[in-house]
C-alpha cells in the first residue's frame, strides 16, 4: 500500500499535468454548469431558499458561466439533456436510490468521454452517478496496473465489499477497492475486483468545526485559497474513505479530536474527471461561506476547462 508521504510526493509532481488545463478564459463558450439538487426538507434550517439554489446563486456572479438548479422532482429528475451541460454539480442525501442505474451509467459514459465533469458534494459519495463513477475508475485503475500485454483481454468479475448496499464499513473491513489477479495456464488473465464502497467507517453531525489544509497550492482547484481556513460548522467523516487512490488529493480535512479526511480529491476517467468536495452537510450554512464557495467555483472552472 502507497504511504501517505509518497502518494503526496507522486501527485505533486503530477499535478502540474492536471493543472496544465488551467481554467477557461473568458473570451471562450461558457460552461454550462447544472446543480443537481436532492432538496430535502431539512435544508431549510440553512438554505431559506434550497442549498442547491444558493451555489447557483453565486455560480451566476462568476464570469464565463451558464448556470441552471434543478431538483429530482423536475421532470426526467432534472436530467434530461446531459448533452446541453458541461459540468453536473450533485447534492443528495436521503433518496439517493430513486436515480434509476441506467441514468447513472449516462452520465458515467459523458464524464468518459470527456464531454461533462462531475462535482460530487458532501453526501453524494453515495450517489448512483459518484458510485458508478467510481466503480468505472476502480475498473480503470485495475487494467493499468497490468502489463501492456496482458490489458486488452482480461477479464474483469466483480463483487461487493458488503452483501448489503449502502452499509458503511468498518475500521477493521479490507480496503475497497481492491483487486486479485488470476492467470490460467491458457486463457486470459483474471481481474478479481472488489468494489469501492465509497463510504467510511465513522461520521459525527455535531457541527463542530474543522481545519481544511491546502496539499496542492498550485492546483487550479485552490486557486486564490489560504493554506488553511476553517469549515466553522460541519458533519465529521474520518477516513479511511473507500474509493479508488485519487489522482490528486487537493484539499485534506482534519478535526481536533483527530480524525482526517481527503476531502478534496480529483480522478481522472477516460478523458473526464470527476471531484470530490467533503462539506456541506444540509444543515449547516457551508455554501454560504466564500471560501467553500470558492472551492466550488474553482472545480467548476477546471472541470469545464
Amino acid at each position: 500500500m502507497i504511504s501517505r508521504r509518497n502518494f503526496l510526493s507522486k501527485t505533486t509532481a503530477s499535478v502540474a499535468a492536471l493543472a496544465a488545463t488551467g481554467c477557461r478564459s473568458l473570451d471562450s463558450k461558457p460552461v454550462r454548469v447544472r446543480v443537481w439538487d436532492e432538496r430535502q426538507p431539512a435544508q431549510k434550517k440553512a438554505y431559506p431558499n434550497w442549498l442547491g439554489n444558493q451555489i447557483a446563486e453565486h455560480l451566476r456572479t462568476v464570469p464565463g458561466l451558464q448556470v441552471e438548479s434543478v431538483c429530482l422532482d423536475d421532470p426526467n429528475q432534472g436530467l434530461n439533456h446531459l448533452e446541453d451541460i458541461d459540468v453536473l454539480i450533485w447534492w443528495g442525501h436521503v433518496r439517493q436510490m430513486e436515480i434509476e442505474p441506467p441514468t447513472a451509467l449516462r452520465i458515467v459514459e459523458r464524464i468518459r468521454s470527456g464531454k461533462l465533469g462531475l462535482l460530487a458534494l458532501h453526501s453524494a459519495h453515495w450517489s448512483r452517478p459518484f458510485v458508478e463513477a467510481m466503480n468505472a475508475v476502480a475498473r480503470q485503475q485495475a487494467i493499468a496496473a497490468l502489463p501492456a500485454t496482458e490489458q486488452k483481454g482480461v477479464v474483469i468479475t466483480e463483487t461487493d465489499l458488503l452483501p448489503r448496499p449502502l452499509t458503511a464499513p468498518a475500521y477493521t473491513e479490507r480496503r475497497s477497492p481492491s483487486v486479485l489477479y488470476r492467470r490460467p495456464p491458457s486463457g486470459p488473465t483474471e481481474a478479481r475486483l472488489v468494489r469501492p464502497n465509497c463510504c467510511f467507517p465513522a461520521y459525527r453531525p455535531d457541527g463542530k468545526s474543522s481545519e481544511m489544509r491546502v496539499l496542492l497550492p498550485n492546483h487550479p482547484i485552490a486557486r486564490g485559497l489560504p493554506s488553511s481556513f476553517p469549515i466553522e460548522q460541519t458533519e465529521m467523516y474520518d477516513e479511511p474513505f473507500h474509493v479508488p487512490t485519487p489522482d490528486a488529493v487537493v484539499l485534506e480535512e482534519h478535526w481536533a479530536a483527530g480524525e482526517w479526511f481527503r476531502s478534496g480529491s480529483v480522478w481522472r476517467l477516460g478523458a473526464g474527471h470527476i471531484v470530490y468536495f467533503r462539506p456541506g452537510h444540509e444543515t449547516y450554512p457551508v455554501y454560504t461561506r466564500p471560501l467553500a464557495l470558492r472551492v466550488v467555483e474553482n472545480s467548476v472552472l477546471w472541470l469545464g476547462s
